[in-house]
């Protein structure tokens, strides 16, 4: 039997193959087809879209630290209005599904914004942010099971586009918010968003980034972090789980997949390697017929062998 590539994320949402590249880390993806191109991909997931449009915070929003980055950048975006309007037919004649990453300040943004979106040629999906760390109120909804499945079912009234909810880490049982918001309608889950972190200037003795303080960590250093988050939420939910964090290489994205994710996103390794997603998703079609493959899941029941050094 021939070997399937592709990944369905429910709701007749179909990847040509599991690596996509994550929001807030490929713009809504027209710089990238200029300088990397995007034909290889499994899915764009967009930055994050507002019913406005935002400014974002303040600079500094970026700062390095040790096997990772401190990003406070605050959603600037230019609202959904222009996403839906302008972007959206320019995404109807692109090969790879886009799917729409949608935050909000309380629950009538999320569903303003996914009203909207629904039906608009362009728009594969949605990925509901519930998570993010870098504006005020930002986590509320994702860190309380409640608020989480209530955000969920309003949106699923409003629009049958498939439903993603990219959720927090900084919780202390993810499973539960995965099982509300599967209860609520959601067709896949996205673990993880960033890990709250803060990097401190000894020369002013306070936060490097201004604002709240704390930003969202990602890259290298939260990799076995969200390695166990999948692997908590594939025992904990049915649906889909697509995985994020840390994810630099063929090998890290095999180890999620092999952990129980469904799909993958690449993200910070996208901005000191802007041809990271094409190589792993070279990487990962080599794996899968090296290991005679019929499907991705038939990654969970065999080792992944460690890339050359």
């Amino acid at each position: 039997m021939a070997f399937d590539a592709t990944v369905d994320l429910g709701r007749g949402l179909l990847l040509p193959n599991p690596v996509g590249v994550a929001s807030g880390t490929f713009g809504y993806g027209f710089e990238p087809l200029e300088l990397v191109g995007i034909d290889h991909l499994g899915a764009i997931y967009s930055k994050g879209t507002t019913l406005n449009p935002r400014a974002g915070n303040s600079p500094p929003r970026i700062a390095e630290t040790t096997a990772g980055m401190l990003n406070s950048i605050g959603l600037q975006n230019p609202g959904v209005e222009v996403v839906a309007s302008e972007y959206a037919p320019i995404w109807a004649t692109w090969d790879p599904p886009v799917i729409v990453n949608v935050a909000g300040a309380d629950i009538a943004e999320y569903v303003a914004v996914c009203e909207r979106l629904d039906g608009v040629p362009g728009v594969a999906g949605l990925e509901l942010n519930i998570s993010c760390p870098n504006i005020a109120h930002g986590l509320d909804l994702g860190t309380d099971p409640g608020a989480a499945s209530a955000c969920v079912a309003a949106v699923r009234q409003v629009t049958s586009l498939p439903l993603l909810v990219k959720l927090t880490p900084n919780v202390t049982d993810i499973g539960e918010v995965a099982r509300a918001v599967e209860t609520a309608g959601a067709d896949a889950v996205t673990a993880v968003n960033t890990y709250l972190g803060m990097k401190v200037s000894l020369r002013r003795l306070g936060p490097v980034l201004p604002g709240l303080g704390t930003a969202g960590l990602s890259g290298p250093a939260i990799k076995p972090l969200a390695l166990a988050a999948v692997a908590r939420l594939r025992r904990a939910v049915a649906i889909p789980v697509v995985g994020i964090g840390g994810i630099a290489s063929t090998q890290d994205a095999l180890e999620f997949l092999a952990a129980g994710a469904a799909a993958v996103q690449i993200g910070t390794a996208n901005f000191h390697s802007p041809h990271i997603s094409r190589q792993v998703v070279r990487g990962c079609l080599e794996y899968a017929a090296q290991s005679g493959l019929e499907t991705w899941d038939q990654v969970l029941q065999r080792p992944v062998r460690p890339e050359p050094a």
